[in-house]
């Protein structure tokens, strides 16, 4: 059986103080470059391998993240795994992702598997109905919120997107094209993303004077079947003219159902969707939809890591990105 490499192993190899190689493997300033190099060379020959728990007994932490998304087929969340990945690898971070399915319960079990490898913070979107909100849930773990906000009685950030603008941008760029029945389908305004949204949309009918029971809305869990299901009933009654989505997963939902029914994301039914996968670029001539600056949230995550001791629990830190209604394809 082979015996496990210790930083004191590797300290009676090389003839220096266990101090010096723990310092150096953490890229401690106060090591010299020569003595540094040898150290990290031999730990690699000898295939030494730094422990979390031990790491976070000194004090020094773990250096890992946990990243929690609903999922990674939608390709907003897939951009963003892959955007903070890249970030965390240049940071020196660890990277955990756990897929939540916006199920409650799966990310309490997620959030426990994080407390177990000690981990230093969550990156994380709240499931709906979310029940996490305490020390118990999160034990040390830096929180930060991502698109949605969940009620915390530990120090949190947010990372959220600032759509409004975008949204009331969309209902007037629709009515200047004379759509008056503009319907909306959005996520369920219990969820605080659902519900801005939704005051978006009503604030842009208000603006564009469109009496606002000539526009359909539904609302529902923020998923793929919810789109499709509410653009088929909104279809069969023929009561609309255009429609706007508010939510990722939705918007592609509602998209497969118009054009499995033919109708395409401009004809009849004029369409803007949510988020900017890279197909809408050149289905049917191009989609117009709302982006999201994915790589700003990405970077604004890690960057509260990173600087922490500016969040705390009687002063919460939100940044916001503002989204940008791209339209795409000749006017109808």
């Amino acid at each position: 059986m082979s015996t496990r490499v210790t930083i004191k192993t590797i300290a009676r190899d090389l003839g220096v103080s266990h101090m010096t190689v723990s310092r150096a493997l953490s890229n401690h300033p106060n090591v010299q470059k020569e003595t540094r190099e040898a150290i990290v060379k031999r730990a690699a020959e000898l295939g030494y391998t730094k422990s979390a728990a031990a790491s976070a007994m000194r004090g020094d932490g773990t250096r890992i993240v946990g990243l929690l998304l609903p999922n990674i087929v939608n390709e907003f969340y897939a951009r963003f795994a892959n955007t903070l990945a890249v970030a965390c690898e240049a940071g020196g971070y660890h990277l955990i992702i756990h897929l939540t399915n916006d199920d409650a319960s799966v990310e309490k079990r997620s959030l426990g598997r994080l407390r177990e490898v000690q981990a230093e913070a969550v990156v994380m979107v709240p499931a709906p109905g979310a029940t996490a909100s305490s020390a118990r849930d999160f034990g040390s773990m830096k929180v930060i919120q991502l698109i949605r906000q969940h009620p915390v009685d530990v120090a949190a950030a947010s990372v959220l997107v600032a759509d409004r603008g975008a949204i009331v941008e969309a209902v007037l760029h629709l009515a200047g094209m004379g759509k008056r029945k503009i319907a909306y389908i959005g996520g369920d305004p219990a969820l605080s993303s659902g519900r801005e949204r939704l005051e978006a949309f009503r604030a842009g009918l208000e603006t564009a004077g469109i009496a606002a029971e000539a526009s359909p809305i539904r609302t529902g869990p923020p998923t793929f079947e919810t789109g499709r299901h509410a653009a088929a009933e909104i279809a069969d009654l023929d009561s609309a003219d255009a429609l706007i989505c508010g939510g990722f997963e939705i918007s592609n939902g509602v998209l497969s159902t118009l054009m499995d029914r033919g109708l395409g994301p401009r004809r009849p039914l004029h369409f803007i969707g949510y988020g900017d996968p890279s197909f809408y670029s050149w289905i049917s001539g191009g989609v117009s939809t709302i982006g999201v600056p994915v790589e700003s949230l990405a970077r604004q995550a890690l960057g509260f890591l990173r600087n922490w001791s500016n969040v705390t629990t009687e002063d919460a830190t939100t940044k916001s990105f503002e989204a940008e209604l791209v339209i795409r394809g000749k006017p109808v």
